[in-house]
């Protein structure tokens, strides 16, 4: 009996612990296809906890039917295979387009990869219980045991996942390794080497599975055609579909890694203006930054172009400057002013010390710039900075279309910003919305004006025809005193090259905001996917 009770332990801690860490590495996996936002871990968390309920359901009826050692075998097996399909399941629907609302896309996709094998894994417990209760007098001391292991395999799966395997391994390699593990737990706990014919149909579910990869190279044919001419070899051929089946979508980088917080993908891909090849990081699903390695003057995005309109004309008004970066990306502004301005002192607060690393390792910024790197988060750097009063420029850099940090949008955020600059400061952050459905930045412009008042808070476009403006990036521009947005126009107008920002006249944008549903964001109330959730129905067209 004792020994029962142990080979119980193991089994329901191994899949326990195997649940979570699948559980953890789907919000890692997604991330690419549909950002990580609340939606995301909702659908994730939920699909989950379905997939383990109906699995004790069906489990525990299957163990009342089937009381064997050979049935426990078989859940963990077909676990393990449930934990293979995940990676080649996500390369080939989780970019699939259903004409849906952003949530109900989301839980399609989340439901069709994740929950068959936590289904799967949620039978095994009702399994083991069956097998392991011969005598009824210990009911509550064996169940007890069990439930307790179940639940340390869960914590363990947790912490492991979340604080060493993930940036260790890979999303992929785990999902990989728990499939192995599933596997073998089979072989071990479902005594498949004492009948051969189990075994033989073991390896033959095996074999079968194995042939996934035919799916992959149809794909990859069907969408590649040219790389399956006269001229590939076979070999080549076949190296290419296995690797679509089962790859991480990094196949056009030259460097990728799975950090603590992004999947960070580097790329050769375009051509900049002066005709230099650019340097794009990409963060999850987003090209955060394209670099000119040749030329760290050289500027690609629009927002950043308004960003350096703007220090241009206070650079003139003040012999230097220090600035502070919330979100460091490819670092690719922080580097032009490092250079444009040598006088200027350069925070920049990024959360993932890869990326630090992988920038001044690829992307221009060398170990001994001026440029001062702090690897945390932005809301705990701000609130523990003791420079009060000293940042002539505060850069928000941390939003983006899929996913927005909430707790650096607040009321009590935009406040404790405040205190850093100067009486003549400027606070400057990117927001991507929908200007005429979107909601977050209307919201979150009304927010500054609680903090830094009505009239000190303007709003930067990229063009002046508003009737025209659908999805773009803007630029929020908020001080502790009026700024002279029209000194500003007369300042940079007439320059060798056109302007790329746009003041919205101060009455037209208080018009804006009364027109446009908003809320005032708090630590208490900030409804940052809601708000935002406009942007992928319009862009990508989920409602019908």
């Amino acid at each position: 009996m004792q020994r029962e009770v142990i080979k119980a332990n193991i089994v329901v801690f191994i899949a326990s612990f195997c649940t979570l860490v699948i559980e953890l590495v789907a919000g890692r996996i997604m991330a690419p296809y549909v950002g990580v936002s609340l939606y995301t871990w909702t659908s994730i968390i939920g699909v989950v906890l379905a997939g383990i309920s109906i699995g004790a359901y069906l489990g525990g009826r299957i163990a009342d039917r089937y009381p064997r050692s050979s049935t426990l075998g078989w859940l963990l097996f077909l676990s393990g295979l449930g934990a293979f399909s995940i990676s080649p399941l996500t390369n080939l629907i989780g970019g699939a387009q259903f004409h849906t609302s952003l949530m109900t896309r989301i839980l399609l996709i989340t439901t069709i990869i994740f929950f068959v094998p936590s289904c799967l894994l949620g039978m095994i417990s009702p399994v083991v219980v069956k097998l392991t209760l011969n005598n009824l007098e210990k009911t509550g001391n064996v169940v007890g045991k069990i439930y307790a292991f179940s639940t340390l395999g869960s914590i363990l799966g947790t912490f492991a996942t979340g604080f060493f395997l993930i940036s260790w391994m890979g999303t992929r390699h785990i999902l990989l390794t728990m499939g192995i593990i599933l596997i073998l737990s089979a072989f071990i706990f479902g005594g498949f080497f004492r009948s051969r014919k189990t075994l033989a149909l073991c390896f033959l579910f095996l074999f079968l599975f194995a042939l996934l990869p035919l799916i992959g190279l149809h794909v990859y044919a069907t969408t590649h055609p040219e790389e399956f001419s006269f001229s590939t070899s076979p070999i080549e051929s076949i190296r290419k579909m296995v690797g679509y089946a089962f790859k991480s979508p990094v196949e056009e980088a030259y460097f990728w890694k799975e950090s603590d917080y992004y999947t960070i993908k580097l790329k050769r891909s375009i051509r900049g203006d002066n005709g230099n090849p650019l340097e794009s990081l990409v963060l999850d699903h987003l090209v955060h930054s394209y670099t000119d390695l040749k030329d760290p003057l050289y500027i690609e995005y629009e927002y950043i172009r308004m960003y350096e309109e703007m220090v241009r004309w206070q650079a003139k008004k003040r012999k230097s400057f220090k600035t502070l970066f919330v979100g460091g990306g490819g670092y690719t502004f922080p580097r032009f002013i490092e250079v444009k301005y040598p006088e200027a002192e350069i925070h920049v607060v990024e959360i993932d010390p890869e990326i630090t690393r992988v920038v001044k390792r690829y992307l221009g910024v060398s170990e001994n710039s001026r440029i001062r790197s702090f690897n945390e988060d932005g809301r705990w750097f701000v609130m523990n900075c003791k420079e009060k009063g000293t940042y002539d420029f505060i850069f928000g850099d941390a939003f983006n279309d899929l996913s927005i940090p909430y707790h650096l949008t607040t009321q009590e955020f935009a406040m404790q910003l405040k205190d850093l600059l100067k009486p003549d400061g400027l606070l400057l952050a990117n927001v991507i919305d929908s200007f005429k459905k979107g909601a977050f930045m209307p919201s979150y412009i009304r927010t500054l004006e609680e903090v830094f008042g009505k009239g000190n808070v303007q709003l930067l476009t990229l063009t002046s025809d508003y009737e025209k403006i659908g999805i773009s990036t803007f630029v929020v521009v908020a001080s502790p005193q009026k700024l002279d947005m029209g000194d500003f126009v007369r300042g940079l107008k007439g320059k060798k090259r056109a302007m790329t920002s746009h003041v919205m006249p101060q009455d037209r944008l208080q018009e804006y905001l009364k027109e446009r549903y908003s809320v005032i964001l708090t630590d208490d109330y900030v409804p940052v996917d809601n708000l935002i959730a406009p942007i992928f129905e319009e862009r990508f067209g989920y409602r019908p």
